[in-house]
């Protein structure tokens, strides 16, 4: 068993993110699915297709949720689906995050968590013509 990948993001940004990494790795070693949001869903319909694909993804050992800008619509759909310890949600993705999570497919959610964040913060540096000064 291992934890799902549940990611819920504007538009199709999950899937490009995702599909960018599993290029980057060659390989997906979690079970991943994205589920994209636009403008025009209604956010209840959308609530219960993610809860099926959580149902589907979740094989005992709970489901991380990524998702974009904590607060908005598909944010607001994942942290619907938060259920004690079964799901985590973490706002915010980027690919750096995603790379992260994915290289540590046997860690428990609580731990793949953890890497999320790291993943993301760590991800984001400003890049200078002299790193070095």
């Amino acid at each position: 068993m291992s934890t799902g990948l549940l990611i819920i993001t504007h538009g199709e940004i999950g899937r490009d993110l995702l599909q960018t990494a599993n290029a980057m790795l060659e390989v997906c070693p979690l079970n991943a699915r994205t589920l994209p949001v636009s403008n025009t869903d209604d956010p209840d319909q959308l609530a219960e297709h993610a809860n099926d694909l959580l149902n589907e993804l979740d094989d005992g050992d709970g489901v991380l949720v990524l998702t974009d800008i904590y607060g908005s619509t598909p944010s607001n759909i994942a942290v619907r689906l938060l259920d004690g310890n079964r799901v985590v949600v973490v706002a915010g993705i980027n690919l750096p995050m995603l790379i992260r999570v994915l290289n540590y497919p046997r860690l428990q959610l609580a731990e793949l968590a953890q890497k999320a964040l790291s993943g993301g913060r760590d991800g984001v540096l400003l890049c200078k013509e002299d790193p070095w000064s």
